[in-house]
């Protein structure tokens, strides 16, 4: 089978490339399926970079981490009626090749109301979104601002927040993304590259300020949430778009009792519980096919293009996730 791997780590675009490999058989307890559609997520690409918490042992690595496909075949113990479904996983390992290897307990059936693009991306970042949510202090009536407003779970925070009566304030980096955003209904956008936007966000959120706030930016944008934040509020780092070290007051930490921690979605969903994990992912499913969902993608390409595709999906302002396929 075609596969993409890197033996080394490193820059995606020059590390990573296809092979032809063997096909991989079940164990007990596993599947085989046959890849349709899989994702490339950042955190993929940080794995390649070797930057990620995930560090795979080299070489012969095969990439990926989430995908949309069908089961081909089982191992022991694995009920052969799921041979022939249309299934999705995230959380694994190779999913960038013809065939790859997941746990039958992992597997989510998809109703046919949910279309292969958005079925390939529905569980790593829109359960990550859903997770991060729940674990914020914001409810009811509070106010959340979000950096990276534009990126997927940016795009996917807003339906979950008007679900639970949390209001939100959406912050990107260019003015074009406000419109992009706009255009799918989403409110309360605001560019940071733009003169008194920090005025114009606490005039929305009002005196109290912000409860919650999470950012996926990284670098002095950190500072400014910071001082949107009302007393005893909190600053959760999910991402670092930037990479730049998050230079905070102490003063406004100390005087507002500032609470400032990471959230990592690998973690949460290991540590969560099983009830709760279920009541998640049925509310994903259900918006999912509600077509509720801002699953939106940017390019499709076979596996022989990697290179292309790792370019495509580190290109600025690109509109969804870029996938792949056999």
């Amino acid at each position: 089978m075609l596969a993409v791997i890197h033996d080394t780590f490193g820059d995606p675009a020059d590390a990573l490339f296809t092979k032809d490999v063997n096909k991989p058989e079940p164990a007990t307890g596993e599947v085989l399926v046959r890849m349709v559609m899989s994702p490339i997520h950042n955190h993929d690409l940080w794995t390649v970079r070797g930057t990620y918490g995930y560090k795979p042992e080299l070489p012969g690595e095969i990439a990926g981490s989430e995908a949309l496909g069908a089961v081909e075949a089982v191992g022991d113990g694995v009920d052969t009626a799921l041979i022939g479904k249309r299934v999705v996983i995230a959380g694994i390992h190779g999913s960038w090749a013809e065939f790859f290897i997941a746990p039958a307990a992992g597997l989510l059936s998809l109703p046919d109301a949910i279309p292969d693009e958005a079925g390939a991306q529905l569980i790593a970042m829109p359960f990550s979104a859903l997770s991060l949510l729940e674990n914020l202090k914001a409810r009811k009536g509070d106010w959340i601002i979000q950096t990276a407003a534009n990126g997927a779970v940016g795009k996917l925070m807003p339906s979950f927040a008007k679900n639970r009566g949390i209001n939100l304030v959406n912050l990107v980096r260019r003015p074009e993304a406000v419109a992009e955003l706009e255009t799918h209904g989403i409110e309360n956008v605001f560019s940071t590259s733009e003169d008194g936007w920090k005025d114009k966000v606490r005039s929305l959120i009002g005196d109290a300020g912000a409860t919650s706030s999470i950012d996926s930016v990284g670098g002095d944008i950190s500072a400014d949430l910071v001082d949107l934040l009302g007393l005893d509020g909190e600053l959760v780092v999910f991402g670092t778009a930037t990479g730049a070290p998050m230079p905070l007051s102490s003063g406004a930490l100390i005087m507002k009792h500032i609470t400032v921690r990471g959230f990592w979605g690998a973690r949460v969903s290991k540590d969560m519980n099983a009830d709760d994990k279920k009541r998640l992912i049925t509310e994903l499913v259900t918006l999912a096919a509600k077509g509720e969902l801002n699953l939106d993608t940017d390019g499709l390409y076979p596996l022989s293009r990697i290179t292309d595709a790792v370019k495509a999906s580190l290109t600025p302002g690109r509109k969804g996730k870029v996938m792949l396929h056999p």
